[in-house]
């Protein structure tokens, strides 16, 4: 391990990446985690979205609208409904 790189992430990254190495230890897949079919549950997706919203705000200073987020999330649904589930 001679060569190390360090890159610099916001506080809500950092603790983000530190939660989900404490669970590498878990005995549970995280294909098993979340709906059962490798899906988050409603919860969790709340709480990704709470940390995406804190994410942007330290970024931009500002969250955005509920607009602009119905506008993404449509635009993902129709990216992940043209994906072969197969490939996903």
């Amino acid at each position: 391990m001679g060569d190390e790189t360090s890159i610099k992430v916001s506080a809500a990254t950092r603790d983000r990446l530190a939660a989900l190495a404490g669970g590498a230890g878990d005995h549970d897949p995280p294909a098993r985690r979340g709906d059962g079919r490798g899906r988050p549950t409603q919860a969790e997706a709340a709480e990704r979205a709470e940390q995406a919203r804190a994410e942007l705000a330290s970024v931009l200073g500002t969250v955005p609208s509920t607009e602009a987020e119905d506008r993404a999330r449509g635009l993902l649904q129709r990216l992940g409904a043209r994906q072969d589930p197969a490939e996903a």
